[in-house]
Protein backbone atom coordinates (compact mmCIF):
# COMPACT_ATOMS: atom_id res chain seq x y z
CA UNK A 1 0.00 0.00 0.00
CA UNK A 2 1.39 3.34 -1.00
CA UNK A 3 1.72 6.97 -0.07
CA UNK A 4 1.66 9.78 -2.61
CA UNK A 5 -0.83 11.91 -4.43
CA UNK A 6 -1.85 14.06 -7.38
CA UNK A 7 -3.47 17.37 -8.06
CA UNK A 8 -6.30 18.34 -10.35
CA UNK A 9 -3.92 20.78 -12.05
CA UNK A 10 -1.13 18.27 -12.65
CA UNK A 11 -0.17 18.59 -16.33
CA UNK A 12 -0.03 14.82 -16.70
CA UNK A 13 -3.70 14.59 -15.90
CA UNK A 14 -4.40 16.21 -19.25
CA UNK A 15 -2.54 13.64 -21.32
CA UNK A 16 -3.78 10.26 -22.41
CA UNK A 17 -1.76 7.80 -20.35
CA UNK A 18 -2.72 4.99 -22.73
CA UNK A 19 -0.94 6.80 -25.60
CA UNK A 20 2.52 6.90 -24.00
CA UNK A 21 4.92 4.08 -23.32
CA UNK A 22 6.02 3.77 -19.71
CA UNK A 23 9.78 3.36 -19.49
CA UNK A 24 11.02 0.00 -18.23
CA UNK A 25 14.28 -0.19 -16.25
CA UNK A 26 15.85 -3.68 -16.08
CA UNK A 27 16.93 -3.31 -12.46
CA UNK A 28 15.51 -4.47 -9.12
CA UNK A 29 15.11 -2.96 -5.69
CA UNK A 30 16.55 -5.15 -2.94
CA UNK A 31 15.81 -4.68 0.75
CA UNK A 32 19.25 -5.69 2.10
CA UNK A 33 20.83 -3.22 -0.34
CA UNK A 34 18.09 -0.62 -0.01
CA UNK A 35 19.86 2.69 -0.55
CA UNK A 36 22.24 1.55 -3.29
CA UNK A 37 19.58 -0.31 -5.30
CA UNK A 38 17.10 2.55 -4.89
CA UNK A 39 19.71 5.09 -5.95
CA UNK A 40 20.50 3.10 -9.10
CA UNK A 41 16.84 3.12 -10.03
CA UNK A 42 16.38 6.83 -9.36
CA UNK A 43 19.52 7.80 -11.29
CA UNK A 44 18.21 5.87 -14.29
CA UNK A 45 15.44 8.47 -14.65
CA UNK A 46 17.22 11.41 -12.99
CA UNK A 47 20.86 11.14 -14.17
CA UNK A 48 21.44 14.77 -13.20
CA UNK A 49 21.01 13.75 -9.54
CA UNK A 50 24.48 12.19 -9.80
CA UNK A 51 26.09 15.64 -10.05
CA UNK A 52 28.46 16.65 -7.21
CA UNK A 53 26.05 19.31 -5.92
CA UNK A 54 23.29 16.73 -5.39
CA UNK A 55 22.30 15.36 -2.00
CA UNK A 56 19.96 12.43 -2.60
CA UNK A 57 18.14 11.02 0.42
CA UNK A 58 15.45 8.38 0.89
CA UNK A 59 12.52 8.56 3.29
CA UNK A 60 10.79 5.27 4.09
CA UNK A 61 7.02 5.29 4.53
CA UNK A 62 5.52 2.72 6.88
CA UNK A 63 1.76 3.17 6.33
CA UNK A 64 1.26 0.12 4.13
CA UNK A 65 1.46 -3.62 4.77
CA UNK A 66 1.93 -4.88 1.20
CA UNK A 67 4.86 -3.02 -0.37
CA UNK A 68 8.03 -1.07 0.41
CA UNK A 69 7.65 2.64 -0.33
CA UNK A 70 10.47 5.17 -0.47
CA UNK A 71 10.39 8.88 -1.20
CA UNK A 72 13.53 10.01 -3.06
CA UNK A 73 14.50 13.67 -2.67
CA UNK A 74 17.46 15.71 -3.86
CA UNK A 75 18.28 18.25 -1.16
CA UNK A 76 20.52 20.45 -3.25
CA UNK A 77 21.92 23.49 -1.42
CA UNK A 78 19.69 26.54 -1.57
CA UNK A 79 16.44 24.70 -2.31
CA UNK A 80 13.41 25.12 -0.05
CA UNK A 81 11.44 22.10 1.19
CA UNK A 82 8.68 23.00 -1.25
CA UNK A 83 11.14 23.07 -4.15
CA UNK A 84 12.65 19.74 -3.09
CA UNK A 85 9.22 18.08 -2.84
CA UNK A 86 8.21 19.31 -6.28
CA UNK A 87 10.95 17.13 -7.79
CA UNK A 88 10.56 14.20 -5.39
CA UNK A 89 9.97 10.66 -6.64
CA UNK A 90 8.11 7.80 -5.02
CA UNK A 91 9.66 4.37 -5.45
CA UNK A 92 7.35 1.46 -4.70
CA UNK A 93 8.81 -2.04 -4.53
CA UNK A 94 6.34 -4.91 -4.56
CA UNK A 95 6.07 -7.17 -1.56
CA UNK A 96 7.42 -10.71 -1.74
CA UNK A 97 5.18 -13.04 -3.74
CA UNK A 98 2.43 -10.46 -4.23
CA UNK A 99 2.03 -11.35 -7.91
CA UNK A 100 -0.03 -14.19 -6.47
CA UNK A 101 -2.54 -11.58 -5.25
CA UNK A 102 -2.10 -8.63 -7.59
CA UNK A 103 -2.14 -8.39 -11.37
CA UNK A 104 0.82 -6.04 -11.88
CA UNK A 105 0.11 -5.55 -15.59
CA UNK A 106 -3.41 -4.47 -14.73
CA UNK A 107 -2.07 -2.17 -12.02
CA UNK A 108 0.00 -0.31 -14.62
CA UNK A 109 -3.04 -0.06 -16.87
CA UNK A 110 -5.07 1.31 -13.97
CA UNK A 111 -2.45 3.96 -13.26
CA UNK A 112 -2.31 5.04 -16.90
CA UNK A 113 -6.11 5.11 -17.14
CA UNK A 114 -6.38 7.27 -14.03
CA UNK A 115 -3.65 9.57 -15.39
CA UNK A 116 -5.82 10.12 -18.45
CA UNK A 117 -8.61 11.45 -16.23
CA UNK A 118 -6.32 13.56 -14.05
CA UNK A 119 -6.75 11.23 -11.08
CA UNK A 120 -3.22 9.86 -10.68
CA UNK A 121 0.31 11.25 -10.52
CA UNK A 122 2.67 10.80 -13.45
CA UNK A 123 4.00 7.26 -13.71
CA UNK A 124 7.69 7.72 -14.49
CA UNK A 125 8.96 4.18 -14.93
CA UNK A 126 8.52 0.53 -14.11
CA UNK A 127 11.33 -1.72 -12.95
CA UNK A 128 11.65 -5.45 -12.32
CA UNK A 129 9.83 -5.44 -9.00
CA UNK A 130 8.11 -2.09 -8.78
CA UNK A 131 7.43 1.35 -10.20
CA UNK A 132 8.35 5.01 -9.72
CA UNK A 133 5.99 7.95 -9.94
CA UNK A 134 5.84 11.60 -9.01
CA UNK A 135 5.35 12.62 -5.42
CA UNK A 136 2.62 15.21 -4.97
CA UNK A 137 2.59 17.30 -1.84
CA UNK A 138 -0.18 16.66 0.62
CA UNK A 139 -1.02 15.17 3.98
CA UNK A 140 -1.58 11.46 4.39
CA UNK A 141 -4.67 10.87 6.50
CA UNK A 142 -4.87 8.75 9.63
CA UNK A 143 -7.91 6.61 10.53
CA UNK A 144 -9.21 9.32 12.88
CA UNK A 145 -9.10 11.85 10.00
CA UNK A 146 -11.48 9.69 7.94
CA UNK A 147 -14.10 10.24 10.63
CA UNK A 148 -14.03 14.05 10.33
CA UNK A 149 -16.96 15.39 8.26
CA UNK A 150 -14.76 17.77 6.27
CA UNK A 151 -12.57 14.82 5.23
CA UNK A 152 -15.20 12.14 4.68
CA UNK A 153 -17.25 14.52 2.55
CA UNK A 154 -14.16 15.17 0.43
CA UNK A 155 -13.59 11.40 0.14
CA UNK A 156 -17.21 10.95 -0.93
CA UNK A 157 -16.84 13.54 -3.68
CA UNK A 158 -13.57 12.10 -4.99
CA UNK A 159 -14.86 8.53 -4.90
CA UNK A 160 -17.96 9.64 -6.80
CA UNK A 161 -15.66 11.12 -9.45
CA UNK A 162 -13.84 7.82 -9.86
CA UNK A 163 -17.10 5.91 -10.13
CA UNK A 164 -18.81 8.35 -12.49
CA UNK A 165 -16.00 9.24 -14.86
CA UNK A 166 -13.48 6.38 -15.17
CA UNK A 167 -14.64 3.56 -17.46
CA UNK A 168 -14.39 -0.13 -16.63
CA UNK A 169 -12.03 -1.80 -19.11
CA UNK A 170 -12.89 -5.47 -19.64
CA UNK A 171 -10.22 -8.13 -20.00
CA UNK A 172 -9.08 -11.40 -18.52
CA UNK A 173 -8.53 -11.78 -14.80
CA UNK A 174 -4.76 -11.75 -14.41
CA UNK A 175 -3.31 -14.50 -12.25
CA UNK A 176 -0.18 -16.37 -11.26
CA UNK A 177 -1.38 -19.85 -12.15
CA UNK A 178 1.83 -21.62 -11.18
CA UNK A 179 1.27 -20.79 -7.51
CA UNK A 180 -2.46 -21.51 -7.32
CA UNK A 181 -3.95 -24.55 -5.61
CA UNK A 182 -7.16 -25.33 -7.46
CA UNK A 183 -8.51 -28.07 -5.26
CA UNK A 184 -12.00 -26.80 -4.51
CA UNK A 185 -14.81 -28.04 -6.68
CA UNK A 186 -12.72 -28.26 -9.82
CA UNK A 187 -10.15 -30.96 -9.19
CA UNK A 188 -6.48 -30.20 -9.73
CA UNK A 189 -6.27 -31.03 -13.44
CA UNK A 190 -7.70 -27.86 -14.96
CA UNK A 191 -5.98 -26.75 -18.13
CA UNK A 192 -5.01 -23.13 -18.55
CA UNK A 193 -8.14 -22.26 -20.54
CA UNK A 194 -10.39 -23.98 -18.00
CA UNK A 195 -8.61 -22.22 -15.14
CA UNK A 196 -9.13 -18.85 -16.82
CA UNK A 197 -12.77 -19.66 -17.40
CA UNK A 198 -13.23 -20.68 -13.76
CA UNK A 199 -11.99 -17.22 -12.77
CA UNK A 200 -13.69 -15.06 -15.37
CA UNK A 201 -17.12 -16.68 -15.17
CA UNK A 202 -17.51 -16.84 -11.41
CA UNK A 203 -20.18 -14.10 -11.61
CA UNK A 204 -22.25 -14.79 -14.74
CA UNK A 205 -22.95 -11.74 -16.87
CA UNK A 206 -20.32 -9.57 -15.18
CA UNK A 207 -17.41 -8.70 -17.48
CA UNK A 208 -14.06 -9.70 -15.98
CA UNK A 209 -12.01 -8.69 -14.18
CA UNK A 210 -14.15 -7.66 -11.24
CA UNK A 211 -14.17 -7.95 -7.48
CA UNK A 212 -15.80 -11.39 -7.69
CA UNK A 213 -13.12 -12.79 -10.03
CA UNK A 214 -10.42 -11.35 -7.78
CA UNK A 215 -11.85 -13.14 -4.74
CA UNK A 216 -12.03 -16.36 -6.74
CA UNK A 217 -8.38 -15.98 -7.74
CA UNK A 218 -7.42 -15.47 -4.11
CA UNK A 219 -9.36 -18.54 -2.94
CA UNK A 220 -7.57 -20.62 -5.59
CA UNK A 221 -4.28 -19.29 -4.19
CA UNK A 222 -4.94 -20.21 -0.56
CA UNK A 223 -2.49 -22.66 1.05
CA UNK A 224 -3.68 -26.28 0.96
CA UNK A 225 -0.82 -28.13 2.59
CA UNK A 226 -2.85 -29.46 5.53
CA UNK A 227 -6.30 -30.94 5.92
CA UNK A 228 -7.32 -27.90 7.95
CA UNK A 229 -6.21 -25.55 5.16
CA UNK A 230 -8.06 -27.56 2.53
CA UNK A 231 -11.22 -27.52 4.64
CA UNK A 232 -11.00 -23.76 5.05
CA UNK A 233 -10.46 -23.26 1.33
CA UNK A 234 -13.55 -25.36 0.61
CA UNK A 235 -15.56 -23.39 3.18
CA UNK A 236 -14.54 -20.05 1.69
CA UNK A 237 -15.30 -21.31 -1.81
CA UNK A 238 -18.81 -22.20 -0.68
CA UNK A 239 -19.22 -18.77 0.86
CA UNK A 240 -18.03 -17.02 -2.30
CA UNK A 241 -20.62 -18.89 -4.35
CA UNK A 242 -23.21 -17.83 -1.80
CA UNK A 243 -22.13 -14.18 -1.98
CA UNK A 244 -22.14 -14.21 -5.78
CA UNK A 245 -25.63 -15.71 -5.79
CA UNK A 246 -26.95 -13.16 -3.30
CA UNK A 247 -25.17 -9.97 -4.32
CA UNK A 248 -23.54 -10.02 -7.74
CA UNK A 249 -26.75 -9.46 -9.70
CA UNK A 250 -28.14 -6.71 -7.51
CA UNK A 251 -28.95 -3.44 -9.30
CA UNK A 252 -26.33 -0.76 -8.85
CA UNK A 253 -24.60 2.26 -10.32
CA UNK A 254 -22.48 2.05 -13.46
CA UNK A 255 -22.68 -0.36 -16.37
CA UNK A 256 -23.66 -3.92 -15.48
CA UNK A 257 -23.85 -2.72 -11.88
CA UNK A 258 -20.07 -2.15 -11.83
CA UNK A 259 -17.95 0.99 -11.46
CA UNK A 260 -14.18 1.52 -11.58
CA UNK A 261 -13.50 1.03 -7.88
CA UNK A 262 -10.44 1.65 -5.72
CA UNK A 263 -11.09 -1.32 -3.39
CA UNK A 264 -8.38 -0.33 -0.89
CA UNK A 265 -9.43 3.06 0.41
CA UNK A 266 -7.70 2.95 3.78
CA UNK A 267 -6.39 6.12 5.43
CA UNK A 268 -2.86 5.73 4.04
CA UNK A 269 -4.27 5.94 0.50
CA UNK A 270 -6.18 9.19 1.08
CA UNK A 271 -4.15 12.37 0.63
CA UNK A 272 -5.41 15.81 1.64
CA UNK A 273 -4.13 18.26 -0.96
CA UNK A 274 -2.71 21.68 -0.04
CA UNK A 275 -5.27 24.35 -0.80
CA UNK A 276 -2.66 26.13 -2.92
CA UNK A 277 -2.65 23.16 -5.31
CA UNK A 278 -6.40 22.90 -5.81
CA UNK A 279 -7.18 24.49 -9.16
CA UNK A 280 -10.33 26.64 -9.30
CA UNK A 281 -11.55 25.03 -6.11
CA UNK A 282 -13.31 26.23 -3.01
CA UNK A 283 -10.46 27.10 -0.68
CA UNK A 284 -12.78 26.80 2.33
CA UNK A 285 -13.25 23.03 1.91
CA UNK A 286 -10.79 20.15 1.76
CA UNK A 287 -9.87 18.27 -1.40
CA UNK A 288 -8.46 14.77 -1.35
CA UNK A 289 -6.96 12.41 -3.85
CA UNK A 290 -6.35 8.67 -3.79
CA UNK A 291 -3.19 6.71 -4.44
CA UNK A 292 -2.19 3.03 -4.68
CA UNK A 293 -4.17 1.42 -7.49
CA UNK A 294 -3.01 -2.20 -7.25
CA UNK A 295 -6.38 -3.47 -6.02
CA UNK A 296 -8.51 -1.22 -8.26
CA UNK A 297 -11.00 -3.24 -10.30
CA UNK A 298 -14.62 -3.02 -11.47
CA UNK A 299 -16.89 -3.54 -8.49
CA UNK A 300 -20.32 -2.64 -7.16
CA UNK A 301 -20.11 0.93 -5.85
CA UNK A 302 -21.67 -0.33 -2.61
CA UNK A 303 -18.68 -2.63 -2.02
CA UNK A 304 -16.17 0.17 -2.54
CA UNK A 305 -18.05 2.40 -0.10
CA UNK A 306 -18.57 -0.33 2.50
CA UNK A 307 -14.90 -1.22 2.20
CA UNK A 308 -13.91 2.38 2.90
CA UNK A 309 -16.23 2.56 5.91
CA UNK A 310 -14.50 -0.52 7.34
CA UNK A 311 -11.20 1.40 7.21
CA UNK A 312 -12.43 4.02 9.67
CA UNK A 313 -11.23 1.62 12.35
CA UNK A 314 -7.72 1.28 10.86
CA UNK A 315 -5.55 -1.84 10.93
CA UNK A 316 -6.54 -2.27 14.58
CA UNK A 317 -10.13 -2.88 13.42
CA UNK A 318 -11.63 -0.60 16.08
CA UNK A 319 -15.30 -1.34 15.47
CA UNK A 320 -16.40 1.27 18.00
CA UNK A 321 -15.58 4.12 15.58
CA UNK A 322 -17.16 2.78 12.39
CA UNK A 323 -19.69 5.16 10.79
CA UNK A 324 -23.13 5.30 12.33
CA UNK A 325 -26.20 5.42 10.14
CA UNK A 326 -26.25 9.23 10.30
CA UNK A 327 -22.61 9.44 9.24
CA UNK A 328 -23.15 6.98 6.40
CA UNK A 329 -26.12 8.99 5.19
CA UNK A 330 -24.09 12.21 5.25
CA UNK A 331 -21.30 10.56 3.24
CA UNK A 332 -23.66 8.95 0.74
CA UNK A 333 -25.66 12.15 0.27
CA UNK A 334 -22.52 14.00 -0.83
CA UNK A 335 -21.46 11.02 -2.94
CA UNK A 336 -24.80 10.84 -4.79
CA UNK A 337 -24.84 14.58 -5.45
CA UNK A 338 -21.32 14.47 -6.90
CA UNK A 339 -21.86 11.23 -8.83
CA UNK A 340 -24.87 12.40 -10.80
CA UNK A 341 -23.35 15.83 -11.44
CA UNK A 342 -20.23 14.21 -12.93
CA UNK A 343 -21.79 11.46 -15.08
CA UNK A 344 -20.77 11.98 -18.73
CA UNK A 345 -24.31 11.11 -19.85
CA UNK A 346 -26.47 12.69 -17.20
CA UNK A 347 -30.05 11.47 -16.85
CA UNK A 348 -32.76 14.07 -17.51
CA UNK A 349 -33.82 14.06 -13.90
CA UNK A 350 -32.58 12.44 -10.72
CA UNK A 351 -34.39 12.13 -7.43
CA UNK A 352 -31.33 12.31 -5.21
CA UNK A 353 -33.27 11.44 -2.07
CA UNK A 354 -34.39 8.19 -3.70
CA UNK A 355 -30.84 7.45 -4.91
CA UNK A 356 -29.43 8.06 -1.43
CA UNK A 357 -31.97 5.67 0.06
CA UNK A 358 -31.14 2.98 -2.51
CA UNK A 359 -27.40 3.30 -2.02
CA UNK A 360 -27.76 3.27 1.76
CA UNK A 361 -29.57 -0.05 1.43
CA UNK A 362 -26.97 -1.46 -0.98
CA UNK A 363 -24.06 -0.51 1.29
CA UNK A 364 -25.92 -2.19 4.14
CA UNK A 365 -26.17 -5.38 2.05
CA UNK A 366 -22.42 -5.28 1.34
CA UNK A 367 -21.19 -4.38 4.81
CA UNK A 368 -19.91 -7.88 5.58
CA UNK A 369 -18.13 -8.47 2.27
CA UNK A 370 -14.96 -6.42 2.98
CA UNK A 371 -14.21 -8.72 5.92
CA UNK A 372 -14.45 -11.73 3.61
CA UNK A 373 -12.30 -10.04 0.94
CA UNK A 374 -9.47 -8.96 3.22
CA UNK A 375 -9.70 -12.12 5.30
CA UNK A 376 -8.82 -14.26 2.27
CA UNK A 377 -6.09 -11.80 1.30
CA UNK A 378 -4.52 -11.95 4.77
CA UNK A 379 -4.53 -15.76 4.79
CA UNK A 380 -2.36 -15.67 1.66
CA UNK A 381 -0.14 -12.87 2.95
CA UNK A 382 0.53 -14.87 6.10
CA UNK A 383 2.32 -17.44 3.93
CA UNK A 384 4.28 -15.14 1.58
CA UNK A 385 4.92 -11.73 3.12
CA UNK A 386 8.24 -10.68 4.64
CA UNK A 387 6.72 -7.56 6.21
CA UNK A 388 6.50 -7.49 10.01
CA UNK A 389 2.73 -7.69 10.41
CA UNK A 390 0.53 -10.33 12.04
CA UNK A 391 -1.46 -11.32 8.96
CA UNK A 392 -2.81 -14.51 10.55
CA UNK A 393 -4.51 -12.62 13.39
CA UNK A 394 -5.70 -9.95 10.97
CA UNK A 395 -7.27 -12.66 8.80
CA UNK A 396 -9.26 -14.06 11.71
CA UNK A 397 -10.45 -10.58 12.73
CA UNK A 398 -11.61 -9.69 9.23
CA UNK A 399 -13.28 -13.05 8.60
CA UNK A 400 -14.91 -12.64 12.00
CA UNK A 401 -16.58 -9.49 10.63
CA UNK A 402 -18.02 -11.56 7.81
CA UNK A 403 -19.35 -14.31 10.07
CA UNK A 404 -20.84 -11.74 12.46
CA UNK A 405 -22.67 -10.16 9.53
CA UNK A 406 -23.88 -13.59 8.41
CA UNK A 407 -25.15 -14.35 11.89
CA UNK A 408 -27.00 -11.06 12.01
CA UNK A 409 -28.62 -11.23 8.57
CA UNK A 410 -29.59 -14.89 8.92
CA UNK A 411 -31.04 -14.42 12.40
CA UNK A 412 -28.87 -17.22 13.77
CA UNK A 413 -27.14 -14.94 16.28
CA UNK A 414 -30.43 -13.76 17.76
CA UNK A 415 -31.87 -17.27 17.78
CA UNK A 416 -28.87 -18.51 19.73
CA UNK A 417 -29.33 -15.83 22.37
CA UNK A 418 -25.81 -14.47 21.86
CA UNK A 419 -25.03 -10.80 22.30
CA UNK A 420 -24.92 -8.70 19.14
CA UNK A 421 -21.25 -8.12 18.17
CA UNK A 422 -19.80 -4.63 18.60
CA UNK A 423 -19.38 -4.08 14.86
CA UNK A 424 -23.03 -4.86 14.21
CA UNK A 425 -24.15 -2.73 17.15
CA UNK A 426 -22.17 0.21 15.84
CA UNK A 427 -23.51 -0.26 12.32
CA UNK A 428 -27.09 -0.18 13.63
CA UNK A 429 -26.46 2.95 15.72
CA UNK A 430 -28.43 5.93 14.43
CA UNK A 431 -26.24 8.91 15.34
Amino acid sequence: MAVGGDTDSHPNGESNGADRRIRYIPLSYTGPDSNDSALSLVLAIRPEWAEPCSNVEFVRFTDGITNTLLKAVNKKPGLSKDEVDKEAILLRAYGNGTDLIIDRHRETQNHELLMKYGLAPELLARFENGMMYRFIQGTVTQPEDLRKPVIFKAVARRLAQWHAVVPCIPGRTGHSRKNSRVDVGHGSELGDAEFQQALDQVAPGKPPPNVWTVMQKWIFALPTDTEEQRARQAELQTELKRLVSELSQRPGLGQNGLVFAHCDLLSGNVIVLPKSQVANGDKTTETVTFIDYEYATPSPAAFDIANHFAEWGGFDCDFSVLPTRAQRQEFITDYVNAYFSLLPNKPDSVDEAVEVKKLMEEVDHFRGVPGFYWGIWALIQATISEIDFDYASYAETRLGEYWAWRGETSGSREASGKEKPLRERRWAQEG
